[in-house]
């Protein structure tokens, strides 16, 4: 095939598919439901560019073979001979769709019965708990939902099986208040919607629990119960009692004082792109980036056969990698003029090299100018990527900074709409709050000799205002008083300067900064 005509095979195939995952390696790297993609075939080359919040990845497509359902793609790597497979199926799960619509129907029936059980005299509205897609409310399959009633009480109902995803349990309590909302605008002015049941797997609820209490208890009554599908046992969480956080901080490393080792390894790459941005990522290792695109990283290693250290510099986007030597020296210096004309405010606009990682140009520019978006925010102590991890992730907090009062202050930004930017957001807070109450930031490196403030954290939320999903609002409604949060709409001309459009914030009467 031709590369267009792999580009035009490859783009039905994925217009065609509304779920699936993309194998490589044996391994399933992507799901189609969360990940983004773009095809390209120019200079007579089929590229395929696929990216997620956990991976990005290029591969230049060789030949295509449609079958069974599956698109097997011969492709090849960045300074890789030879192709290998990747796999791109249309089933999301490997389960074939009227299987998936069979488990999730068993599991809403399921679920009936431990409400009958649970709730004694009261009634399931229309007998069934729905589990269909509503594209307009944003209800998905994955989720079974429903309304207790009795007399002129309701309670929402909505829960999500074992076979489903972790991601799609931790999502449960964005789709859960959507739906309570939209069942109390259905029964406003004669039923009294109370609050939200919650059921998620057993051994599931750890992050949906710290979630929960953050939220205001006054608007509804918020319950997560844990179901374990074998025996049918029910146990209610306590939601109230967050005392002990899954959380650490991992030191924050000086960047003077590691840059200063690495300065020989430094003037090759600024001379090459004399505008790259220098992140430190350990005390070994530094990525160089130019609008939050990594193109290279230096990382210091010992000389095989001597005590002696030395630094390598490898160099490549999304996959592609080499390592830096005198012999390839004109070809790391045409890849960084390439960077150069490509990530530009100039640059092709569907180049997959401009549209990747939209989300790091955009924390790359807050970083450097924090006081656009928010005039309180002091500029000489902005933290970007700060790691805070839980047994179950590696979450990196996008931007962490302080007011010029000292009062903490954590940035959630999305480049593009995203339903869950306010509970990612309210995680990462919470995260924050929690270290902050223990004196951790200062005790691990951040913001020395910088006094902060008791108060807790500021929450900015910040995205694209035209990408700004239509249901934040409605989820920030039922976040608790003591957060401080702001959502701002951004320019949607943003690489071009970061510009404030629009602000909502939560009621500050009784907050300071």
């Amino acid at each position: 095939m031709t590369p267009d005509l792999l580009a035009r095979a490859i783009q039905e195939f994925f217009a065609g598919t509304r779920g699936g995952v993309v194998i490589e390696d044996a391994q399933v790297i992507f799901n189609l439901e969360s990940a983004q993609y773009s095809i390209s075939s120019e200079r007579g080359k089929c590229l395929l560019h696929l990216w997620s919040s956990e991976r990005n990845i290029v591969r230049q497509v060789m030949d295509a073979d449609l079958k069974n359902g599956q698109l097997r793609l011969s492709v090849r790597g960045f300074a890789q001979a030879r192709p290998h497979e990747l796999v791109i199926s249309g089933n999301g799960d490997r389960r074939a769709p009227a299987a998936k619509q069979a488990a999730r129907a068993r599991y809403a029936r399921f679920l009936e019965r431990i409400l009958y059980r649970e709730f004694s005299g009261w009634t399931l509205d229309r007998q069934r708990l729905a589990t269909s897609m509503d594209l307009e409310r944003s209800f998905s399959p994955v989720y079974a939902r429903g309304l207790l009633r009795k007399g002129r009480s309701a309670l929402a109902v909505l829960g999500v099986g074992q076979e489903e995803s972790r991601g799609s349990v931790d999502a449960a309590l964005t789709f859960g208040l959507l739906w309570l909302e939209s069942c109390r605008e259905r029964e406003a002015g004669r039923t009294l919607v109370q609050g939200l049941r919650l059921y998620v797997p057993r051994r599931t609820s750890d992050t949906l629990r710290l979630r929960m209490a953050h939220l205001n208890r006054n608007l509804a009554q918020l319950q997560l119960c844990e179901l374990d599908e074998g025996d049918e046992s029910s146990t209610e969480i306590d939601c109230a009692d967050h005392g002990n956080i899954d959380t650490r901080l991992v030191r924050y490393a000086d960047p003077a004082r590691i840059q200063a080792q690495f300065q020989d390894s430094i003037q090759k790459i600024l001379a090459a792109v004399p505008r790259s941005e220098i992140v430190v990522l350990s005390p070994a290792q530094i990525s160089f980036r130019l609008h939050g695109l990594e193109f290279a990283q230096t990382r210091r290693q010992a000389t095989p056969g001597s005590f002696s250290m030395e630094d390598e510099i490898v160099f490549g986007v999304a996959g592609f990698s080499s390592r830096l030597t005198p012999e390839n020296q004109p070809v790391f210096h045409d890849f960084a003029n390439v960077v150069m004309q490509t990530r530009d405010l100039q640059g092709d606009h569907r180049d997959p090299l401009w549209r990747m990682y939209p989300e790091r140009w955009l924390e790359s520019l807050v970083v450097k100018d924090v006081t656009a978006l928010d005039s309180r925010l002091e500029p000489a102590w902005v933290y970007s990527q700060v790691p805070a991890f839980s047994a179950s992730d590696r979450a990196m907090i996008d931007v962490l900074a302080c007011t010029r009062a000292g009062r903490l202050a954590v940035i959630e930004l999305k480049a593009d709409e995203d339903i869950h930017l306010p509970l990612q957001g309210l995680d990462y807070w919470a995260r924050v709050h929690w270290h902050h109450q223990r004196g951790e930031f200062q005790q691990y490196g951040y913001f020395s000799g910088r006094e902060l403030s008791s108060k807790a954290p500021l929450l900015c939320l910040a995205a694209p205002s035209l990408r700004v999903h239509p249901s934040v609002d409605t989820v920030l409604r039922y976040f608790s008083p003591a957060i401080e949060w702001t959502l701002a709409g951004l320019d949607e001309r943003w690489r071009e300067g970061i510009k404030v459009v629009f602000r909502k914030s939560a009621d500050v009467n009784h907050h300071g900064n």
